[in-house]
């Protein structure tokens, strides 16, 4: 075999790999959001989907209580609200601030909880801080918005909710591969 027909050989093998990695780059997405649906964590509502379904409960109000914890971080974190009034199928915005108390640049990672624990069936969220991670330099105060709908199909005797997130650091984890979200969650 020639050297010309040893590269043809080469690169149709690595045009057929090139296309199968493609192709598998596609098939993750309805993998990872099902996953996401099973387990009910980063439950992302598209746009679309809200437009189709903008049914709000008015005759009905729901009490959102916002929890906020560190784990192992010199930060304090808070919501800006302790809890709010909602009508179930209303799209709702909060805000949480975070401070690095600390002399250095720190990585961190929000987990969010629910309860009670059926919430996480009927809590759809569209922004979220919690999607990523966080890197906070050196004394930096940031406003992270989280954007939900809590949907009409909240059991009728569920009249409190709380939506909790707890920040822990993310060990490591280096500050070089990571970009500042700034109030994008």
């Amino acid at each position: 075999m020639n050297t010309i027909e040893a590269n043809s050989v080469v690169m149709k093998k690595l045009l057929i790999f090139t296309v199968v990695m493609f192709v598998f780059g596609f098939a993750l997405v309805p993998f990872y959001e099902k996953i996401c649906e099973v387990t009910g964590l980063n439950n992302l509502l598209q746009a679309d989907t809200l437009a189709e379904n903008p049914q709000v409960d008015t005759t009905r109000l729901v009490t959102v209580e916002l929890d906020a914890n560190i784990r192992g971080l010199p930060w304090q974190f808070k919501p800006l609200q302790s809890s709010l009034r909602v009508h179930p199928g209303e799209l709702v915005e909060v805000m949480y601030e975070v401070r690095n108390n600390s002399d250095r640049e720190i990585n961190g990672q929000a987990i969010p909880s629910y309860s009670p624990q059926l919430l996480a069936k009927h809590l759809k969220k569209l922004e979220c801080f919690c999607f990523s991670k966080q890197v906070l330099k050196p004394n930096e105060t940031r406003r992270m918005p989280v954007q939900f709908v809590i949907e009409s199909g909240l059991p009728t005797d569920v009249n409190t909710v709380t939506i909790s997130y707890t920040f822990f650091e993310l060990a490591g984890a280096t500050a070089a591969t990571s970009t500042p979200k700034g109030t994008q969650g």
